[in-house]
């Protein structure tokens, strides 16, 4: 079968970049990964979960409806979705979405509602989530819906401790609701090379989850400024540490792509969590 061929029957990835501790990263890896995975060829929706709206800062989303009128008004994906580049869209949000999350605790099976917006789309290749720091309902939805998750941690104490709860909360998840969530990547994000605490954080963490862990994200200024361009890395600073860092974190989620499209992967998901905790 030809690659093109290939591309076409691969399984659609639903993958929520999720941490329960905020500051580690989560937008500005969603927005370049998505982006890099668009410059690549594939299909990609971006889905803002968090009410701040920072996907909305970053990249240039431009529809009247959100996500909270997907969820709460019934709003068709077609009317909340922008098309921001070739191969990439995205649901914003609003603060409106804070008051979503009030309405939806009143719904049957609340924790189900973004699968039944969003479970009939087959037109992508990758559905990105990008969530809020908690683990609130909205990002209960989010873990739910998905069938991946890329856990983006600082590379300090307080990055560590909030990875291990946030594989812990999806352990939980799995077994609370029969799900299959497997976390296919971890993302050492802030990294400073010179920094001690940095370098010991990241051999633990290379250490204990050394299965799923991507190259760090090195600390760049340029990271911090694109968002003001409303940029990515790769169209602000194609040249700088940052981009160079999330090409090769692109290229890793592609290469993955026929490893987690195999069932007896999604089987075997559970296992897989509990291992990276031992």
């Amino acid at each position: 079968m030809s690659e093109r061929k290939q591309k076409r029957v691969m399984r659609m990835r639903k993958i929520c970049i999720i941490n329960q501790k905020g500051g580690v990263g989560k937008t500005t890896t969603t927005v370049n990964l998505g982006v890099g995975l668009a410059r690549e060829g594939k299909r990609v929706l971006i889905v803002d979960l968090d009410p701040q709206g920072n996907i909305t800062t970053c990249l240039k989303a431009e529809s009247k409806k959100d996500l909270y009128d997907l969820l709460v008004e019934n709003a068709a994906v077609g009317e909340c979705t922008s098309h921001v580049m070739d191969n990439l869209d995205i649901i914003k949000s609003k603060e409106t979405l804070t008051k979503a999350e009030l309405i939806l605790v009143g719904e049957t099976n609340r924790e189900m509602v973004l699968r039944r917006k969003l479970d009939h789309i087959k037109n992508y290749d990758y559905i990105l989530l990008d969530c809020p720091p908690s683990l609130g309902l909205l990002n209960q939805n989010a873990m739910l819906f998905a069938t991946e998750a890329i856990i983006p941690t600082s590379t300090d104490i307080l990055g560590v401790d909030g990875l291990n709860k946030m594989v812990l909360a999806l352990q939980q998840i799995n077994e609370v609701f029969d799900h299959s969530i497997m976390i296919t990547k971890i993302v050492p994000t802030m990294h400073d090379a010179r920094n001690r605490v940095c370098i010991e954080s990241l051999k633990k963490i290379q250490s204990e989850y050394y299965q799923v862990v991507s190259d760090p994200i090195r600390i760049n200024a340029k990271l911090k400024e694109a968002p003001s361009e409303q940029l990515s890395i790769f169209d602000y600073d194609n040249s700088s540490r940052g981009a160079t860092d999330y090409k090769n974190l692109v290229k890793m989620v592609v290469r993955d792509e026929a490893k987690y499209d195999q069932p007896a992967a999604r089987a075997s998901s559970r296992i897989a969590i509990k291992e990276a905790m031992v």
